[in-house]
Formats: structure tokens, C-alpha cells, sequence
């Protein structure tokens, strides 16, 4: 396990419910917490769609990081450092028009000054490749 304190989902659920912002707005919800992963997933309907009714590409990049630094975060002492984003990339590789998609964060590298973790977004019905997506996320001390 690569998690610097055992948590479950329900408290990291109940951790990030508290803080509402961006991700809550778009309906992202944590769905599974594995040794060396986070998963999540979103739904394809008016608020994450472009003006065509496809998931906006925007939206698959908030999915991206939200994972991504929300599994960074939960690599570090909390008492001494924060994860922030320094880059995302992000390949957008088939259209969805509605549903939900399902995006899991795995660890690429991680350092004491950087992150890098991978980001596979994907239908939940049928697990096509939607989008991928690396974050590099800088190790901070916590002030």
C-alpha cells in the first residue's frame, strides 16, 4: 500500500464532502480506494458537456487532476507537505455523449519533490478509453 495513512473510502468521501468546490459542481464521486489506486467517476449530462453535448474535454481534465491530487494527497504526511498541480496532459480519445465516465489515478513516480500519476478515464458501461491523462503534481512543505 503506497497510502502514508490507511484511510477508507467512506472517510475520504467524507473529507472531501466537506470542502464542496469544482468537483462537486460536476458531480464527481470517489467510488473505489485500492492499494496503489483511487477511482472515480462523473457523469456526461448538461453540466459536463461543450456546446455540441459531448463531455467537454475541460471537464475530463477536472476529473483528471481531482483524482490525481486527491492520491497524491493521501501519499504525503499531511502534517508537513501538500501536493500541488504543476502540469496535465491530457489525450482525448473517443466522444461520450451521456452516461457516466470512471476515471482510476495510478502512481507513475513518487519522489519527495514530485509526483507524476496516470490517469485512465473510461466509459462505465462498456470501459472504452474516453481520455488519458498524466498530472505532475510538486511536493510542498504545509505551512
Amino acid at each position: 500500500m503506497i497510502w502514508f495513512k490507511p484511510t477508507t473510502l467512506d472517510e475520504l468521501r467524507q473529507r472531501t464532502a466537506s470542502r464542496p468546490g469544482l468537483s462537486s459542481h460536476l458531480g464527481i464521486e470517489f467510488t473505489e480506494l485500492g492499494p496503489d489506486f483511487l477511482s472515480g467517476r462523473m457523469p456526461v449530462d448538461g453540466r459536463t458537456h461543450q456546446p455540441y453535448g459531448l463531455l467537454h474535454g475541460g471537464a475530463s481534465c477536472v476529473l483528471a487532476e481531482t483524482l490525481g491530487s486527491v492520491a497524491g494527497g493521501l501519499v504525503v504526511d499531511r502534517e508537513t507537505a501538500r501536493v500541488v498541480g504543476l502540469e496535465i496532459n491530457a489525450n482525448h480519445i473517443k466522444a461520450v455523449s451521456r452516461g457516466f465516465v470512471v476515471g482510476t489515478a495510478r502512481p507513475l513516480h513518487v519522489g519527495t519533490t514530485t509526483q507524476v500519476w496516470e490517469i485512465r478515464i473510461e466509459t462505465e458501461e462498456s470501459r472504452a478509453l474516453v481520455c488519458i491523462s498524466r498530472l505532475t503534481l510538486a511536493v510542498v512543505r504545509a505551512k
